[in-house]
């Protein structure tokens, strides 16, 4: 076989060889891409051979591949290929004869010949033919000492060599590990001392700051205050950073502890705190748990307009009637809505536009800038349910007479199971059919509205003599602007009226509603109601 048009290399014949040539004159059919040479012809060591790709098998041997070129394991009980033909020419010497066929064949020195794979030290061994394959061993069943080693260089040298790489390589692993130095674990003894001795002190601080006491305050604070917000959905540690940023606390991990350790430490709401500087976390949190401790003003639902405008002076500290004079001075620039002043005979344009909620107060918060939170509030609630579209397919002409109907629900309905039915009955009184109050509300509520009072018991000589667009039993229809501010259960109320076709309701006793029909029922009712406010006055006379 040639490689790179190098010399063909020749190898002695054996002597059961040279026998089998004489004795012998066919050649094996088996052969094949080997063409005979003339009898005793010597072969020029530089004339090409042809290399045929195919696997070529010897004396009916099985083929197999080395990844160089193809060589064929000898079948012992097959004829031998290399048996001379009788009484025929004699071919040229095997150039294969003599050698072993699996050992690695030398590399001719010409230029351009193919690299030898398995020449050198660190290559692995040229595969072996599938009869002497031996598995890989298992480093887990099979230990590498040094008997193993020696065991495998003698199979190798009986073998002829062929697994000497390999038994060194298995030798390599075995004997060959590094050893450690003394002067080497002496030196990475000394670096970890040194890490230790010239990190201790950052090291000791970086546990400290992680797994120690979390650093705090003592006492109640210094005389010095601040104000502090908490935004909604701010968890324990947000809080704990942002009171630690205004020097309210030590760290925020000092004011987790402290909360968590508390009982009601989960129910610190958001909202504007007074707190002083320097507190124990401890005093913070005991401070905050204590709802009324927020700075805010809480606006319930049903307030009316001029309630509200008191309840802020006196929250902000100002002079009665400082928000009052604002907001009838500055209305138009607090932000209602196109539709909300559509009636010039509107008692307080705000009146229905002071959203109920709870409204931060700060050192800068003014009259101005809770009036404004406030109307925008409401106005973003209307335009979310859809007031100016639901407005015409409930009867009414404009949004502000949705808001007036949720006012006036709000204040007659006694508890909020009574939302719904109350505002059927107002839907029926506005009816054109409506022939028992001919389209008249006939509610005390409004008469209380224009007093600024809250009796239950209005007079029929009251309702007669107060005459103002306001006064239901004088006026058919809806007040011209609503006469509370209304929550969202009296507004969802008036979108969404009951269907038990009510007319009429009483309360007798003063606490429970009762609805009806018709009229007659209703007058039952009224007369009840009237025995039992007489008994009352009776016992307060002392009668």
């Amino acid at each position: 076989m040639s490689y790179g048009g190098g010399p063909q290399q020749q190898y002695p014949q054996e002597p059961q060889y040279q026998q089998q040539y004489a004795q012998q004159g066919q050649y094996p059919d088996q052969m094949q891409g080997y063409a005979p040479q003339q009898a005793h012809q010597q072969v020029h060591p530089h004339a090409p051979q042809q290399v045929h790709p195919q696997q070529q098998t010897y004396g009916g041997g099985q083929a197999w591949d080395t990844g160089q070129a193809h060589y064929a394991v000898a079948d012992p009980q097959a004829p031998d290929a290399y048996a001379a033909p009788q009484g025929a020419e004699a071919y040229a010497a095997d150039p294969y004869a003599g050698a072993e066929p699996y050992a690695q064949q030398p590399v001719g020195g010409y230029p351009g010949e193919a690299p030898d794979l398995y020449g050198t030290e660190e290559s692995y061994p040229p595969p072996e033919p599938p009869g002497r394959r031996r598995p890989a061993p298992d480093p887990e069943t099979e230990p590498e000492d040094d008997e193993e080693d020696e065991d495998e260089e003698t199979a190798s040298a009986a073998d002829g060599g062929r697994g000497g790489r390999r038994a060194g390589r298995s030798k390599g692993k075995g004997k060959d590990k590094p050893k450690r130095s003394g002067a080497a674990c002496l030196v990475a003894s000394l670096v970890i001392v040194g890490i230790l001795g010239g990190g201790g002190y950052y090291g000791y601080s970086y546990l400290k700051a992680r797994f120690g006491a979390a650093e705090d305050y003592t006492g109640e604070g210094t005389s010095e205050s601040v104000e502090v917000q908490i935004p909604n959905g701010a968890g324990l540690l947000q809080m704990g950073s942002i009171l630690k940023e205004h020097g309210v606390v030590a760290s925020a991990e000092a004011f987790v502890a402290a909360a968590t350790a508390n009982k009601q430490g989960t129910s610190i709401q958001p909202g504007v705190y007074t707190l002083k500087k320097k507190m124990s976390a401890a005093a913070a949190v005991k401070v905050m748990i204590d709802p009324s401790k927020l700075n805010v003003l809480v606006l319930p639902e049903g307030k009316r307009a001029v309630e509200v405008y008191q309840m802020i002076d006196k929250k902000l500290g100002k002079p009665a009637g400082t928000t009052e004079e604002i907001a009838k001075r500055d209305a138009k620039n607090l932000g209602l809505p196109a539709w909300a002043a559509d009636n010039p005979k509107i008692k307080d344009p705000l009146e229905g536009f002071l959203y109920p909620a709870r409204y931060d107060v700060t050192k800068e918060t003014t009259p101005e800038t809770l009036l404004k939170q406030m109307v925008r509030n409401a106005s973003d609630q209307y335009a979310n349910l859809g007031f100016e579209a639901k407005a015409k397919s409930l009867g009414l002409d404009t949004p502000l007479q949705l808001v007036t109907v949720a006012s006036l629900v709000q204040v007659e309905g006694n508890k909020h199971d009574d939302y719904r039915k109350m505002s059927e009955v107002i839907y029926n009184r506005l009816k054109k059919t409506n022939d028992v109050t001919n389209q008249k509300l006939e509610f005390d509520s409004t008469i209380n509205y224009l007093k600024g009072t809250s009796n239950i018991n209005v007079s029929r000589e009251e309702t007669r003599r107060l005459d103002n667009p306001y006064n239901t039993y004088l006026y058919k229809g809806l007040t011209p602007g609503p006469i509370s501010n209304p929550g969202s259960e009296a507004l969802n109320a008036a979108l969404d009226p009951d269907k038990g076709g009510w007319m009429f309701f009483v309360s007798v006793d003063g606490n429970t509603t009762t609805f009806t029909k018709t009229f007659a029922e209703h007058t039952k009712l009224v007369d009840e109601f009237n025995a039992r406010q007489q008994q009352k006055k009776q016992q307060q006379n002392g009668g």
